[in-house]
């Protein structure tokens, strides 16, 4: 055993551990020889062979090395010496942590600065691009309508095609807009009763034709009755739409996407599941993140901004709700959240 690790016989654990260099201390203040160390370790190790054990300070008494009186001056001073470097090492890491805190403090706001430039920066341009693609939209409606003249069966499927792009293009625009709305903190909600069995049914007539083409079947399973929620009708009617949109798109053909809702204590829930590609459990919370794919690359089978998720998290957060993800890959996804419903007498008839 080495002289820095053994401790006084007379000291508590707790005094142990601040005073592991009683022996080194007692040579230095020339309390005792290096040589009577070495004996009085080595009868420490003798005592403890046999059962016996001791400590260090207790050897040392026993082989008369030393009087109690000596070693507990000894023992004294270096308690003090250690409490004067543990509150110098406290005051140097309050010093460190300040200023760590300031850095990071400094970093948060300019990163905050940084999302408002960006934000601005999105909403501006997307305002700029909304203005020539509203012409572009109101100049293919009349020439797909015959304004100008019929068109031949090549030329009305080359026009409908720029219609689909169009609304395509719409759309991203619109995103962006909300995204940074939501970005500068001005996401506001207009509340109403909303009867989301009418909601669910209306978004998925409009996404029938996407279904068709995709070769997935949508299947909606709503009960009889529900009741009316508080909500932002069209920001949810947003919300359950790009999920259907998100199942659609990541479901392959022959698959199922499932839309349902059912009231329970005083809420309703409701969700969106496929029988997709499914998620992996360890990238769930990644798909929540604006801009970003779990498929990266400039070759990803999947298109998109990657703001869709986030901002349909937004949205159901902002209404003080939490979207819900289960999944696994190749078994599919499903997306719920739950909306609070209207009181059970004033239930309107749906």
């Amino acid at each position: 055993m080495a002289a820095n690790e053994t401790p006084s016989s007379d000291l508590p654990l707790s005094l142990e551990i601040l005073v592991p260099r009683l022996g080194e201390s007692l040579v230095e203040a020339g309390k005792i020889t290096s040589e009577q160390l070495d004996l009085a370790l080595k009868y420490q190790a003798e005592k403890t062979t046999v059962g016996k054990p001791i400590r260090l300070g207790q050897a040392l008494r026993e082989l008369k090395f030393i009087d109690a009186e000596t070693l507990d001056e000894v023992v004294t001073v270096q308690i003090l010496q250690l409490q004067l470097a543990l509150k110098k090492a406290n005051q140097d890491l309050e010093k460190r942590v300040q200023e760590r805190t300031r850095e990071l403090r400094a970093a948060l706001d300019r990163l905050t600065e940084l999302n408002q430039v960006k934000a601005n920066f999105i909403a501006n341009v997307s305002h700029e691009l909304r203005t020539p693609l509203t012409l572009m939209k109101g100049y293919l409606e009349i020439i797909t309508e015959g304004g100008f003249g019929p068109l031949t069966p090549e030329q009305a499927e080359a026009f409908e095609t720029m219609r689909r792009s169009e609304a395509r293009l719409e759309k991203l625009i619109d995103d962006l807009i909300l995204f940074s709305y939501s970005e500068r903190g001005q996401l506001t909600l207009e509340y109403s009763l909303v009867s989301i069995k009418e909601l669910i049914q209306l978004i998925l007539q409009d996404a029938q034709t996407k279904a068709l083409v995709a070769e997935v079947t949508i299947q909606a399973k709503l009960p009889v009755s529900l009741p009316r929620v508080r909500c932002d009708r069209q920001k949810i009617g947003w919300v359950i739409g790009e999920l259907v949109n998100n199942a659609i798109k990541f479901t392959p053909k022959g698959g199922q996407v499932y839309v349902e809702a059912e009231g329970v204590d005083n809420k309703v829930n409701i969700a969106v599941s496929d029988t997709g590609i499914g998620i992996p459990g360890e990238r769930q919370l990644e798909i929540f993140e604006p801009f970003h794919q779990l498929d990266g690359s400039s070759t990803r089978r999947y298109g998109g901004t990657g703001l869709g998720l986030a901002l349909v998290n937004r949205i159901i957060t902002a209404h003080g709700a939490r979207i819900q993800v289960r999944s696994k890959v190749g078994k599919g996804a499903r997306f719920e959240f739950s909306l609070p419903a209207e009181p059970v007498a004033k239930n309107q008839k749906e």
